[in-house]
């Protein structure tokens, strides 16, 4: 049956059964046009001439856009101009197409309103075609549908804009069913995880979380079902595509539809790794610090003591025949408190209470100078290569106490080398920015002279490389190591303003790089180091200031012995009444304790050497704070002597200084 047929034959039939009964005919278009005119839309009829006039338009379309019916039969131009611009194209198409194929027209567009509104229509019409079955005319119905377009529009925009920020935010979001698998993922958990989307979304999400951290937050998943809690936050890791680890900082929502069952839940992933790096390293330097003033205020005391039984015992044994039985013992004793001094020493170089003898000097003049003994202490089956950079710039530090970091590091890469390897020690100057500051605690930006000590060994676990520096932890078997090499090392680079990490793997050998600053200054000379035992002597005047009278009372027997006049004082403040007697003329030497009650040696000093300008200073200190260190001692102009001493290296620091 042609277009437009099935309501003439309708029509018709309606006719026939009414005349039959005698009834007047009734006006079916009449009725037609008033139903149409009643409902909320636009009806019209159009031609399909050349012309394509419109026929008829119902009174709705000026209440939609402005224009009258009489407007629009008047003007057949009037719906292509008000179609809106955007539009037009689209939809002249559209029509056309319903025109040559005989198809019902469905189109939403915009019409221009005769104030300037924007109005959307949904138009749906029909073809109607003539007997011989050739279009002539398009009638249809425009509905006003501009509310629910615009709020459909709203939504679209909205989805559109958290879309984006699901897309694009640095925050890895997924979206989990009840089962645990993925439903959705954005970039951002793709590249913390290192997976595609295709990869993911094939995946159940609790097989990527690390094995310790599975049942981190099982409690309170099952209270977020039950609906005790909608959300919660947790910490936990995850293992990447490439093996490796990455934090998370979890925020769990669990989502419900309309009758309050579970859905699924969304997983916002925060990437914490540098905030955990950090972490990790402020815990480890608060701990290093707790421990580093225990063993500083221990070996402090110590140091008194084996002052004590380091120089009685040498006296005594100067004093006894080389055939008396008492010899040995006595020498026993001193070889035992000679390794006590050098234990309690490594205990203050680790909590930074030691007095270094800070020099400015090349890391590679010192790395030359070591290159034969250390070639001496490791096996040959360990190769040995040294890449030391040319124009290297220069530190300030302890030369012997860099000399003992080397020497460390390197036992320690032997031990972890029992079969043979490579040991490769590399010097370079380089520049730590900003980023690196940022991920390193403690690390001021600047230039740094870079030493990197590695081998090819055995490697280390995580639990091991965390303790790696604490005092006293070792992996050597008992009696095999006092676990203090590496937290001396650590201490050393601390207290010259430096920083040491170390890199290890289990079976990938180990790196550790010490940082030391760049400093502008020439490099200093090194005084020949005196390694006789002569005793030498001297008749200056001396001024001794001990706080412990055990002490005072040994160091002045050895100087008084060796021909100096020795004037005692128990802390600054009876040093500074000795100093404005009268009937004392002349001090040539003031030997003071750095820590002391009541007044300290840097105050002992300037105000002492504002009465005798010319006097000799000689610091002897078995305990510093880092203040006095840097601001004091570290300097040429003030030597020192670090506690225990033996009378030897007493007197001979004595005459060293007074010889100046």
């Amino acid at each position: 049956m042609r277009p437009g047929g099935y309501g003439k034959d309708c029509l018709d039939k309606m006719k026939e059964k009414v005349e039959q009964r005698g009834e007047p005919v009734p006006k079916p278009e009449i009725n037609y046009r008033a139903l149409m005119e009643q409902i909320p839309a636009v009806t019209y009829i159009n031609t399909l001439d050349e012309a394509r006039n419109p026929l008829y338009v119902s009174p709705q379309i000026e209440a939609m856009l402005g224009f009258s019916s009489a407007e629009w039969l008047a003007d057949p131009g009037l719906w292509f101009r008000q179609v809106h611009p955007g539009d037009r194209k689209r939809v002249i198409t559209e029509v056309y197409k319903s025109y040559v194929n005989g198809k019902p027209l469905r189109s939403e567009y915009r019409f221009l309103a005769s104030d300037g509104r924007v109005v959307w229509v949904r138009d749906e019409a029909v073809v109607v075609c003539d007997e011989a079955g050739k279009p002539r005319l398009i009638q249809g119905v425009m509905l006003d549908v501009s509310d629910l377009l615009q709020a459909g529009e709203v939504l679209h925009k909205s989805e559109e804009k958290f879309r984006t920020i699901f897309e694009r935010t640095a925050v890895g979001i997924a979206l989990i069913d009840i089962e645990g698998r993925l439903m959705e993922c954005n970039p951002a958990l793709q590249e913390m995880l290192g997976y595609k989307k295709e990869e993911l979304l094939t995946r159940v999400f609790s097989e990527l979380i690390h094995m310790e951290d599975e049942a981190v937050d099982s409690d309170l998943y099952k209270k977020l079902l039950s609906g005790k809690q909608d959300h919660y936050q947790v910490e936990k890791r995850y293992i990447r595509k490439d093996g490796g680890v990455v934090w998370g900082r979890v925020n769990v929502s669990l989502i419900r539809d309309a009758g309050s069952n579970p859905q699924y839940t969304i997983h916002m992933v925060e990437n914490i790794n540098e905030w955990k790096q950090l972490e990790t390293q402020f815990l480890q330097s608060q701990k290093m610090e707790t421990v580093g003033r225990l063993a500083g205020g221990i070996a402090h005391d110590f140091n008194n003591l084996l002052t004590i039984l380091i120089g009685y015992s040498q006296l005594s044994l100067l004093g006894l025949k080389e055939d008396n039985p008492l010899k040995g013992n006595l020498q026993e004793i001193k070889s035992a408190t000679e390794r006590a001094a050098q234990l309690t020493h490594q205990l203050l170089v680790f909590s930074r209470r030691q007095v270094l003898d800070m020099k400015v000097l090349d890391l590679n003049t010192i790395m030359r100078g070591l290159e034969k003994m250390l070639r001496r202490i490791i096996s040959e089956d360990i190769e040995l290569i040294t890449n030391l950079a040319e124009g290297l710039g220069r530190v300030k530090t302890d030369p012997g106490q860099i000399e003992q970091i080397l020497l460390n590091l390197v036992v320690n890469a032997k031990e972890a080398m029992p079969n043979g390897g490579k040991l490769i020690l590399e010097t370079n100057h380089i520049e730590l920015d900003e980023n690196y500051a940022r991920t390193h605690i403690n690390v001021i930006p600047g230039r740094y002279v870079l030493l990197s000590v590695s081998d090819t060994g055995c490697g280390m676990s995580p639990e091991v490389k965390e303790r790696i520096f604490d005092p006293f932890f070792t992996t050597k078997g008992k009696d095999k190591g006092t676990g203090l090499g590496l937290s001396t090392v650590y201490g050393i680079v601390k207290q010259s303003g430096g920083n040491i990490w170390v890199y290890s793997e289990p079976g990938q050998g180990t790196t550790f790089k010490i940082y030391l600053p760049w400093v502008e200054e020439e490099a200093d000379a090194f005084p020949e180091k005196d390694e006789g035992d002569d005793l030498p002597r001297g008749s200056e005047i001396v001024l001794l200031v001990e706080d412990d009278p055990s002490v005072r009372s040994l160091a002045a027997r050895v100087l008084r012995e060796q021909g100096y006049a020795v004037l005692e004082a128990a802390n600054g403040e009876e040093a500074m009444h000795i100093a404005h007697e009268p009937i004392i003329k002349e001090i040539h030497l003031l030997l003071t304790d750095v820590v002391m009650p009541q007044m300290g040696g840097k105050e002992l000093v300037e105000r002492f050497k504002a009465i005798y300008p010319s006097v000799k200073i000689l610091f002897i200190s078995g305990y510093t704070d880092k203040a006095v260190t840097h601001q004091v001692l570290l300097g040429s102009e003030f030597p020192f002597l670090q506690k225990p001493f033996s009378p030897t290296a007493l007197v001979k620091k004595v005459r060293e200084v007074l010889d100046r």
